[in-house]
């Protein structure tokens, strides 16, 4: 099981609302494939763990230009609250080197209840 960070987005994670993530990178992740969401698994200060925030099941994974994202899946990724262009503006901020046509991986995915 891999780690894949949520640091924008960890509030999503926890309530629930985000079912949908692009990524950089990403290629070799398949349908069925268990991960680990994490708030941050780099730039940990010494002593500093990592926070666990949930198991995901990878449900699909397709390659395609971040500006083919819909309304319908800003709000899967947990922005209600932005439009495409809103959203594919802060994608491109958070991510050096990124434009609207930059092929991203969009991962779906379901939440799997651990056992405690």
């Amino acid at each position: 099981v891999r780690n894949m960070s949520f640091a924008l987005t960890t509030a999503q994670v926890l309530d629930r609302s985000k079912t949908v993530t692009r990524r950089d990178g990403w290629r070799n992740l398949k349908a069925g494939e268990l991960i680990q969401a994490v708030e941050k698994g780099m730039g940990l200060k010494p002593g500093e763990k990592v926070r666990r925030l949930a198991v995901l099941r990878v449900r699909s994974v397709r390659r395609e230009p971040l500006w083919k994202i819909n309304t319908h899946d800003c709000r899967r990724e947990g922005f209600p609250e932005l439009n495409p262009e809103q959203f594919v503006e802060m994608f491109c901020r958070s991510h050096i080197g990124c434009t609207p046509s930059t092929v991203v991986t969009r991962i779906e995915f379901d939440y799997v209840e651990a056992s405690r």
